[in-house]
Formats: C-alpha cells, structure tokens, sequence
C-alpha cells in the first residue's frame, strides 16, 4: 500500500511508526523488578550452596587427620579439592563479565551502591556478542563452561559415571522465537537482552556451578562418610532457679560447661523474641519484671547435632517479682501491649476492686474488664498507651509500649529453606505461616499471596509464578511438577493477614535446593 500523498498524512504515518518503535524498545518495571527477584534469590542461594560446601570441606580436613578414615580421605580429598578450585575460577570468571556488562550499561557508585541502566538493551548485545576480533565474549563463555563439565567429569572415572550426566548446568541452545540465529547460543541468550536479565542469566550459570561442585564434593565425601561438627567453642555457665527468695526457700543452682561448634550456632527465643548469640555460644536476655508473683519465660533452644539433624530443646525460667503496698498495675504476660490482641492487664489496690477505675489513651486503645483485678486493653495503632488507675485513694499513670505482632515464619514441608528431597517438595501443598514461641498462643496468620521461582536444572530460564492464598495453585503447579534434583526454588514476597485486619510483607525469602 502507498503512502498518502498529502504531507501532513505522511508526518503523521512517519510519527506512528517511531512511536511504535519506542514503545517496543520500552522494558516495563515490573519486568524489571521480577528480574531483580530473581536474580537475588539466586545469590542467596549460591551463599546457602557455598556454606554447605565449606562444612564438607572442612569435615575432609578431619577426616585425612583421623587414622580410621585417612587412607580413603587422601583419595577423595584431592579430588575434592579440585572441584572446587575449577568450580571458584569459572564462577570468578563470570562474576567478571557481570561487572563488564555493569560498565557497558553505564556503571556508577553513589554512596556504596551500584547503578547501571537495567533496561538497556543494546549494553549485552555489544559486549557479548561483538565479533570484531573473531569470537564472541558469547563464545568464550560458552567454551569455558563446557570446559568446566568436561574437566570435572575427568577427576574421577566413577564421577564420569554417577555424578556428570545429572550435573545441573544445562548448555543447550534455548529455543527462542528469533528467526536469525535461532541455532545459535549466544544470540539465543544476549541478543537484545535487557542489562539486568542478563546479570540474571550470568547468577543462574553461576547457580549451576555450585550446584555442580557440591555434586561432586557431595560424592566425595560419600566415598568416605558422613559430615561430622568439631565442638570447638566451649562456655561455663551457671543459674539459679530464682532470683528472689524468701527465708526457708529452697535454692538450686546449675552450673556445668556447655561446648558447641562454630559452625553451627545455636538459635535461642525467649518468649518468642529471638535473642543474639555471642560468639561464646550464649544469648544474653534483659527484661523489665512484670506481675507480682512466680513469673516463667519459655526458653527454646535450637541447634545442629552431630548427626546433622537439628535438636530442639525447651526450658522455662522461673523467677519471683515482690508485691509492693499499696496500688499495683501490670500486664499479664509482657511489658509491652501487642496491636490487634486483647492484652491482659492486672490492677489491685487496698481499696478494694469494686472502686478500681481504669482508662486508657493513646494507640486507638480501649479497655473492658473480664474479671474483678483483671481487663483487656485493645491497641488498634502503634505508638503508645497511657493506663490511669484509680482506686479512691491513689492514682497511678504508666506508659506501655505498643508493638506489632513478631513476624511468622514461612515453611513449606515444616522448612524454612535449604536442602529438601525432590519427590518431596514436589507433595507439599503450599505455604505455610507459622508463629513460633509467641507469648500469648493461639495467634495465627494466614498466607494471603507469594511468588515462586525455579531455577537450575530442568528450566533453561528463571520462570516464575504469582500465587493468590497458600495454595500452590496456577503457574506454581506446574513450575512444581517440573521440579527435579539439582533444581533450585525461591519463595518471596511473602504476604500474610495481621491480628486485628490488615496485611503485611513478610521479610523472608526461603530457598530450597532440591537433591
């Protein structure tokens, strides 16, 4: 068809076309967010890869040191040792090339962060696929990953046999809707390639390099046993069971040593608040006293055993708080007040409970009594409470704190992340939030929407899928379903109802690498 003969008409048609070009050039944010996602899910995954790997290292250094494993150690210990070093260069050389396509897309640092355009499309085709000296930066990539295969498939003839043909780093050229260069790897993956879908591209080649290595290593050490934790920290310590006696008490105190292993810290919560471990191995808990009385913490312990599996211990610390004349005013269970719960408060006072009177300002809070001494106060906001009592001989104003409450964690299969059998993540139902060790019981919070990633092997590219409930439903189910060893899924965005109304993001990514 000819164009109009009419000038206008023709600036007009000519207008259309550039728009349209823009318009095709132009990479969304939400693309661009989904691959930021991605692309730190996948870290975090290397980081939970590489942690795993150093614990085996270290077990095959004790393992050459102890005279009943030694023998079979000096065998597989080397070449353990050479997976490594051949999987640290090629991760170090693609961890080069994310930085030189940072700088083709216009890298700067302000304030200790990197900036680089993300959605420029011409940075990776430049930079990748440039053939003026005769081969592609594409090229020398792919070469050096099937070098790296090849290399580690020649450290041992029963690793050519059992672990090479399941490694995850697949390198078939993806199938692409390109007509030109449709057989061609590199053009399959940085043509026209978005910056930061290509620095998500490089994380998930550098995702496969480590699930390779620990393959390897993993096989290694089978040939000579089991991963063992050296209890290399030791800590005295010693408890009463009170801290306030009357004359003919009983006192009893505890007192030993308590060792455990660098590698594995213990987790302490105490009334459901995670309290820090030092780097003795102990946590240090500070708390105002609350009601008069026999008060109890609940103290939960979790650790890493010899056998690897996590122990769980869970004790209570009783303590006594002394009752003071006169008008007495505390809460129940915490210092503080909890957003969206019917906090208990406890009020006695010498003028008997029927001249008790009780209000409360501040936070969107009201109060109700439920029993003689005993009422509910009610916090819709933050922020904080004033309680004014009165009992017809003294007045007493104090200020409580009102928080939210603790974040839940999410677990598919009762884990929050790590290693997890293939067959059984595939039968888990979804996701699932759970408030551990909270002071007051009963509290739940309900999964309202997530995001899953796949990635690794049995996906040539991150896919994703935006689920609404706790369900794995939709695009999740199929993701699942293709999920195989050596696999690595990523969970985030993580959205839950509050007690009270409302939603919150739960700052919690959890990753599973599948075996």
């Amino acid at each position: 068809m000819s164009l109009p003969v009419e000038p206008r008409q023709k600036m007009i048609n000519i207008m259309y076309i550039v728009l349209t070009a823009l318009l095709a050039l132009n990479v969304s944010s939400e693309i661009l967010n989904a691959f930021k996602t991605i692309d730190q899910s996948l870290v975090n995954a290397n980081a939970i890869i590489q942690r795993k790997n150093t614990d085996i290292y270290k077990s095959l250094q004790k393992k050459l040191a102890d005279p009943k494993t030694a023998e079979k150690a000096a065998i597989w210990a080397p070449k353990a040792e050479k997976a490594h070093t051949l999987a640290d260069d090629i991760f170090n050389y693609v961890e080069g090339l994310k930085h030189e396509l940072k700088v083709e897309a216009g890298l700067t640092n302000k304030e200790g962060k990197e900036f680089y355009k993300e959605d420029n499309l011409d940075a990776t085709t430049r930079l990748f696929l440039n053939n003026k000296s005769g081969s592609t930066k594409a090229d020398e990539l792919l070469k050096r990953l099937e070098q790296f295969k090849k290399e580690l498939s020649s450290i041992d003839p029963a690793i050519a046999k059992e672990v090479a043909p399941n490694l995850p780093l697949d390198l078939n050229t993806p199938q692409t809707s390109s007509y030109a260069g449709k057989d061609d790897w590199g053009y399959a993956y940085f043509h026209m390639t978005p910056a930061v879908a290509a620095i998500t591209i490089l994380t998930k080649f550098q995702n496969d390099i480590r699930n390779s290595e620990a393959q390897v290593v993993e096989y290694c050490h089978k040939e000579i046993g089991e991963v063992e934790l050296v209890y290399d920290q030791f800590n005295a310590f010693a408890a009463s069971n009170s801290q306030y006696l009357m004359s003919g008490e009983e006192l009893v105190i505890t007192a030993g040593v308590g060792a455990f292993s660098s590698a594995a810290k213990p987790t302490v919560s105490i009334d459901g608040a995670v309290v820090p471990v030092g780097p003795d191995g102990s946590a240090t808990y500070k708390s105002v006293a609350g009601a008069p009385g026999v008060n109890t913490k609940r103290v939960r312990i979790s650790f890493l055993k010899p056998s690897g599996e996590t122990a769980v211990v869970e004790k209570e610390v009783k303590f006594t708080v002394g009752v003071p004349v006169g008008l007495v005013v505390s809460t129940d269970k915490t210092r503080v007040f909890y957003k969206g719960l019917p906090n208990p408060l406890s009020v006695t006072g010498g003028g008997g409970a029927e001249r008790i009177n009780v209000s409360v300002e501040g936070a969107g809070a009201s109060v109700s009594k439920a029993s003689p001494g005993q009422y509910l106060v009610n916090c819709t906001q933050l922020g904080n409470v004033i309680v004014n009592v009165n009992d017809g001989k003294s007045t007493q104003k104090i200020n409580i704190p009102v928080k939210r409450v603790p974040d839940p964690i999410a677990i598919v299969g009762g884990s929050a992340g790590g290693n997890m059998p293939a067959t059984k993540f595939r039968a888990q139902q979804g996701v699932i939030a759970d408030l551990r060790d909270f002071v007051f019981e009963g509290i739940k919070f309900n999964v309202v929407s997530f995001i899953v990633i796949a990635t690794g092997k049995g996906f040539d590219e991150p896919e994703f899928a935006e689920v609404n409930g706790p369900a794995f439903t939709g695009g999740a189910t199929s993701l699942i379903r293709r999920c195989q060893p050596g696999t690595t899924v990523t969970i985030g965005e993580i959205k839950v109802t509050e007690p009270g109304g409302g939603t919150r993001k739960l700052d919690q990514t959890i990753t599973f690498i599948l075996q």
